[in-house]
């Protein structure tokens, strides 16, 4: 973002210090400012002893380890909360209202929605959009719509804020799979692949614990294809989403006692963005690819 000075009283306030200040307030240090900003820690003291000299104010206790705000801190911290929210429906104002089918439009995806069912067809899209570039960002995480850190989003449970608009697309659905050696071994044998300990809280992998009856978890990733790429050489049993799995040859899908669940899916952006025709025409390609995929309906009619 360019930077942008705003005047009162003869003191020039450089909007870049009032945005790492704001990026301090909300992750509560230096380092956790400086790796949303995408900068050093160095950069955002700098840029925050300068918002002080210019306020003459001291808005930060300095410790080693946090930089807890002090009273004028949390002051200025909820007038700059507001005067981001402008600037992101500026920036929102501006993106709609451009002319056309030209535009960046950046989605933002879970990793394997991401890499397997949206990045592939981005060639198809492109034939027909030629002056839209995506960009397509694969994170676990929620990306912050209202910080500019996507234009579009598809998340996995239905988002709660009030101002959204929000489209359910389609249904994630999940299965067990393993090579057929792996497969034909007893059952007693089995032995399964999951996530690390911080996503044990993931429906598919409590999904996977409830099937253990004392089996081995003998290999934990932090990601989808880790998992996948173990399956595949033979370590073990592992949860998949369908699309995933099914489209992988050299897996077998394995019956299960207990049934797999399910994950909504659905699809976000701005009502103000929605305005525009290039946003409409990457949510239109969005939620086609998503819900070819991972139809609403499954085979047996369920939704």
């Amino acid at each position: 973002m360019n930077s942008l000075h705003l005047c009162n009283n003869a003191q020039m306030i450089d909007w870049q210090d009032l945005l790492h200040f704001a990026s301090l307030a909300r992750t509560g240090s230096l380092s956790a400012a400086a790796r949303e900003l995408g900068v050093d820690h160095a950069t955002v003291g700098r840029r925050i002893a300068a918002l002080e000299r210019t306020l003459d104010l001291r808005l930060i206790d300095r410790r080693p380890r946090t930089s807890p705000l002090t009273a004028d801190g949390r002051a200025i911290a909820e007038l700059v909360a507001g005067i981001e929210d402008n600037v992101e429906a500026i920036r929102r104002y501006s993106k709609s209202a451009g002319a056309g089918l030209s535009a960046a439009v950046t989605i933002s995806a879970p990793p394997s929605i991401a890499a397997h069912l949206i990045a592939p067809k981005a060639a198809a899209f492109r034939a027909d959009h030629p002056d839209i570039t995506l960009t397509i960002a694969g994170v676990t995480r929620r990306a912050a719509l209202d910080h500019g850190e996507a234009d579009i989003a598809v998340r996995m449970s239905r988002p709660e804020e009030s101002d959204l608009l929000v489209r359910r697309i389609g249904v994630m659905r999940f299965g067990l799979y393993a090579i057929p050696d792996v497969a034909a071994m007893p059952e007693d044998r089995w032995v399964f692949i999951g996530y690390d300990a911080a996503l044990d809280h993931l429906t598919q992998q409590t999904w996977l614990r409830s099937l253990l009856a004392g089996r081995p978890i003998v290999f934990r990733a932090g990601d989808v294809f880790g998992q996948l790429q173990a399956a595949l050489a033979g370590l073990g049993i592992v949860a998949l989403p369908a699309f995933l799995g099914d489209s992988e040859a050299a897996l077998r899908r394995l019956p299960t006692e207990i049934p797999s669940p399910t994950r909504d899916l659905w699809l976000v952006t701005y009502p103000d963005l929605r305005r525009s025709p290039a946003i409409r025409a990457v949510m239109d390609f969005v939620s086609e690819t998503i819900g070819r995929s991972c139809p609403l309906r499954g085979a047996d009619g369920a939704a």
